[in-house]
């Protein structure tokens, strides 16, 4: 009931007229900046830091956040109509997202994305009024061994993906990897593969790889196209409302509300983020689908599950930043400076001492997302039509926005070279066929699995049996393990069945 008592106060703040406005304004900036290419919710909210210091802090916060699963909502429109993630969490949706555009079904996915993404926020809203001390509490369990086991676990589950060429699955993964220890190492100091490169000592960014591989090897693999047949794919122009089907909600509704949750607590995990959870929510879909086949070629669940899981992460991230001052993600890292700036120290001392501004913003978090959604479905009626450019203009404008998002995130020419370096990778892998998520699994969380793992060691004076000491361990372990052998012992059940019933 106290509960209740201190969400009803904090609506009262949360609908105020400049609240409100700020809260719309945020979310079209969130959604614009998520639809673009190497921007995103981050680089919102530190190019509104000066406008904040105008601001109230409840209305300040409440901004960064509307800007924050704005750009949730938005990040998957470039990955359904262009195949190029607008940010790191929409990456799974470019998976199944882009070959329902490609089939015609572009209004659905659109359709889809924001009803998923809104379901998720929402719930994982109501859970972060429900839960966010007892989970943030569990979270602080976590140390370097489970940290490190939990990577070892999306790892696995990633690379399962392609059990029908799992050794290519591992490629990628090694790929990926490899690029993640580029750059100086955080505990020795050395200087690792940079070759007397100073932009490379503080490593690649995963952004540049995702833009790369995923925007620029599709323009490649078109243009291919393009050249030997000399035309390009004929698109659409005409589309119809933007909606979905029954039948697609049936096959939805029960992927949206298992992937939740997954997505909340990986959210809640600080450095996780909702990259991991897309991921992570698109493998499991697939490890339990009666159709795995389909996922890659326009499963509509492939899209609900990993989109309702990033908007769920955004949300469970500003748990540890709240509750504990300790960020969950990039975007929130950037947020907990602005809360200082604006004297405001997140942490428990923040629900006793400000306790109107911390529920006026997890009130603003149900308004918000009833806002995007709003947004989102009339304004993909318009961005469809971005289908309709021809081959012969549109890729040149994605190539365009690929380099202009990528200069903004360190403003290094360099970034251009790995640009186009990353998209005759993206090319060559997508040519023969070699899976994309591991490589890029791999690469968002290669260096913190280094970091983890060379911590236990030194907690554990060298020895491996550090991984093995405690419940948490052990079960993500367990379930790693599990995630490579269910696709096959699933295949060996189906082809059982099919024998007994001949």
């Amino acid at each position: 009931m106290e509960t209740l008592n201190l969400l009803a106060g904090g609506f009262v703040y949360a609908v105020s007229p400049l609240n409100i406005v700020w809260l719309v304004l945020g979310v079209i900036m969130g959604t614009v900046l998520g639809m673009l290419p190497g921007l995103g919710p981050a680089t919102g909210i530190a190019l509104l830091l000066p406008l904040t210091f105008t601001m109230s802090p409840d209305t300040a916060l409440i901004t960064m956040c509307a800007i924050y699963y704005g750009a949730m909502f938005g990040g998957s429109r470039s990955s359904i109509l262009l195949n190029v993630p607008g940010m790191g969490g929409a990456v799974a949706s470019c998976f199944d997202g882009y070959p329902l555009s490609q089939k015609g079904q572009a209004e659905s996915a659109l359709a889809m994305s924001a009803i998923a993404s809104f379901i998720g926020g929402l719930i994982a809203t109501v859970a972060f009024v429900l839960l966010a001390v007892p989970v943030a509490r569990f979270a602080l369990k976590f140390g370097p061994p489970e940290y490190f086991t939990l990577m070892i676990f999306a790892l696995a589950a990633t690379a399962s993906i392609s059990k029908e060429a799992i050794l290519k699955g591992f490629v990628a993964l090694l790929i990926g990897l490899m690029i993640s220890t580029v750059g100086m190492d955080y505990q020795s100091g050395v200087l690792r593969f940079t070759f007397g490169i100073g932009e490379l000592q503080t490593g690649i960014d995963f952004i540049i790889v995702i833009i790369g591989v995923y925007g620029l090897g599709e323009v490649f693999i078109n243009f291919e196209k393009m050249t030997s047949t000399g035309a390009g794919e004929v698109l659409k122009k005409k589309f119809g409302r933007i909606w979905i089907t029954m039948a697609q909600w049936k096959r939805s509704w029960l992927p949206i509300l298992r992937q939740t949750p997954i997505g909340f607590f990986i959210g809640v995990l600080p450095g996780a983020g909702g990259t991991i959870a897309a991921l992570m929510a698109y493998n499991n879909e697939k490890q339990i689908s009666k159709h795995p086949e389909e996922f890659g070629e326009g499963a509509i669940e492939g899209l609900a599950a990993p989109e309702a899981a990033n908007n769920a992460a955004s949300v469970g991230a500003l748990i540890p930043m709240l509750t504990l001052g300790v960020p969950g993600s990039g975007t929130t890292a950037v947020m907990l400076g602005a809360l200082m700036i604006l004297g405001l120290q997140p942490g428990p001392l923040l629900f006793q001492q400000h306790a109107d501004i911390a529920w006026a913003v997890m009130a603003s978090m149900f308004l918000g997302n009833i806002v995007a959604a709003i947004i989102n479905i009339p304004l993909a009626g318009l961005l469809v039509r971005v289908l309709a450019v021809p081959p012969r203009v549109l890729y040149p404008l994605i190539v365009g926005l690929a380099f202009v998002g990528v200069y903004t995130i360190n403003f290094s020419v360099v970034d251009f070279f790995l640009l186009m370096i990353f998209g005759l990778v993206g090319f060559f892998m997508k040519k023969f066929k070699i899976p994309l998520a591991p490589l890029i699994l791999a690469a968002v969380i290669g260096q913190s699995m280094e970091q983890s793992f060379r911590m236990s060691l030194m907690l554990s004076d060298g020895s491996l049996t550090i991984f093995f000491r405690n419940g948490i361990c052990l079960t993500l372990l367990t379930l790693a393990l599990l995630s490579i052998i269910w696709p096959f012992f699933n295949d060996w059940r189906k082809q059982k069945k099919a024998q007994e019933s001949a």
